[in-house]
């Protein structure tokens, strides 16, 4: 810990030094990057890198722990090198990808690789869960949706398959804690990536006896949940010669990355929609107390906890958004800037020369409970060329999100949509955004937020280290601009048209084939 001498001198470089900056992570599924913000919110140095995953098999994706904590710990190193003083960064805290944590032994040194969140090795234990718990019972007690990549999946997987690693496993750390614990040595969780586990009882915040009971897994393998935003501790000898940071910083539980975006663009309320575009794609709902209907768990979507607490949310989205432009770009040549694309992609009339895409790169996307779902071009002919085949990937996109989204609203207990923000890396592609406006036929705003992720995190940085009474006085002193995407009125009926009569089609008239190729 620090003394109070320590901290003093500290208080007294701030004020000479111009005042605390927060720092925040995001550890995200193809980029970690680190940015350091003033209390307004704008950033004041940054770093990042592409995050090393390792794919040993069709289906299976992992990171290795220690080789994830050095580039974090390198990007850290970065940015704080940008600032004269590194004292004066006050807090820190991490945003992470969810459904991805690092078994620990009892002298925390991982027991297996940490599984992406994304791999599907765990089918057979969601199987058995629904075979002895039932998916609507998981449901009620979490909120969500019985899908294998859940935390709770995982460790059955590791339990079975290597059963002498699981039996070293003390701790169970998502990628925030871990980090988390790298840079304080405290392990917790907070509430919003507790909920990804699908071992939090979502009704009480509590870990569920009864379902790790039922399932034969230890609550003692949790750490403590705590709200994000929750001091931990200070930054220890070890973190702070790995990252440059100060012992004096204090590090704060962060959460799942959608979430702390979420919050940094003040989507709190219900009402108003958070469309994030990464490497997936959530569309995020605020709620003020979960939905019970267990049709929501059925059409695949989730629940959870939102960084604010006593607020919740409920979550769709695209399981490859950005993964599938990426994919499109390495297919048709990694030497290609996506500008050229999107620009080849423009000249393209809407409609993509009747070609459309269905993005299930990785397994279907909510309302389709369907985890053998197939990626699918239709209409390809002769005239598709590589400006169309690109824009059919946009507009596939577009009608995913849109397809995803307008289930949520048929609920009780979900408000009527008022407002659309959207963040991410997506946002910089000026005709996907065009493309959606017009398909979901409704205004779209932009925040010009310098990693909305990050930031969301460094607030909750700020809020553990009391620099911020409350989340409202955080929001209140952020500055940032934004800008609007109106739907082009001349595309609207024509996209109403793909979107019901060809885009909605697609998946109930391939969902056969999907499962015949999948027993291939």
């Amino acid at each position: 810990m620090v003394d109070g001498e320590e901290i003093q001198m500290n208080g007294d470089r701030l004020q000479a030094h111009g005042g605390p900056l927060l720092a925040g992570v995001d550890v995200g599924t193809t980029t970690i990057k680190a940015v350091i913000y003033n209390l307004q919110g704008q950033a004041v140095a940054q770093s990042r890198v592409r995050t090393r995953t390792y794919y040993p098999q069709p289906s299976w994706a992992y990171y290795e722990p220690e080789e994830l904590w050095q580039q974090v710990a390198t990007v850290l190193r970065e940015a704080v090198a940008q600032i004269a003083d590194s004292h004066r960064i006050v807090s820190v805290a991490i945003a992470s990808m969810a459904e991805a944590a690092v078994p620990l032994d009892d002298q925390n040194r991982p027991t297996y690789h940490a599984i992406a969140w994304f791999d599907q090795r765990p089918q057979a234990q969601a199987q058995w869960l629904n075979q002895t718990i039932g998916r609507d019972r998981i449901f009620e007690i979490t909120g969500l949706p019985l899908q294998p990549i859940f935390g709770l999946c995982k460790l059955l997987w590791l339990k079975e398959t290597h059963p002498e690693a699981y039996a070293r496993t003390a701790r169970w750390l998502n990628l925030a804690d871990y980090i988390a614990f790298r840079l304080c040595g405290v392990a917790a969780t907070d509430y919003s990536l507790g909920t990804r586990t699908m071992a939090m009882n979502l009704h009480d915040l509590k870990w569920s006896e009864e379902l790790l009971g039922q399932a034969g897994i230890s609550v003692s393998i949790f750490p403590p949940l705590a709200p994000s935003g929750t001091l931990l501790g200070h930054v220890t000898a070890d973190g702070a010669r790995d990252t440059g940071l100060s012992s004096a910083t204090q590090v704060s539980a962060g959460g799942h990355d959608h979430i702390c975006g979420a919050l940094a663009v003040g989507v709190t309320q219900p009402g108003i929609l958070l469309n994030s575009l990464g490497t997936a794609e959530a569309v995020f709902l605020p709620l003020d107390r979960p939905l019970t209907d267990p049709q929501v768990g059925r059409q695949s979507y989730a629940q959870g906890a939102h960084v604010v607490p006593d607020h919740y949310y409920i979550l769709g989205g695209l399981h490859t958004s950005g993964a599938s432009i990426e994919w499109m770009r390495e297919i048709l040549g990694k030497d290609i800037e996506y500008q050229t694309l999107i620009a080849e992609a423009a000249e393209v009339p809407p409609g993509s020369l009747g070609t459309f895409f269905l993005p299930y790169l990785r397994m279907g996307n909510p309302p389709h409970e369907d985890p053998w779902a197939r990626g699918a071009f239709i209409g390809l002919n002769t005239d598709v060329k590589r400006g169309a085949l690109f824009r059919a990937v946009l507009e596939g996109l577009a009608m995913g999100s849109r397809d995803t989204m307008e289930p949520l609203f048929q609920y009780s207990g979900v408000a009527p949509l008022q407002t659309i923000y959207a963040v991410g890396g997506g946002t910089r592609n000026e005709l996907l955004m065009q493309i959606k406006a017009a398909v979901l036929n409704k205004q779209i705003t932009i925040p010009a937020v310098e990693e909305a992720t990050a930031l969301g995190a460094a607030l909750l940085g700020g809020l553990g280290a009391g620099i911020y009474p409350t989340v409202s006085a955080a929001l209140a002193g952020l500055q940032y601009t934004q800008r609007v995407i109106e739907p082009d009125p001349t595309l609207v009926d024509l996209y109403e048209t793909c979107f019901r009569q060809v885009f909605q089609k697609i998946h109930p008239t391939l969902r056969s084939l999907h499962h015949t190729i999948h027993d291939l």
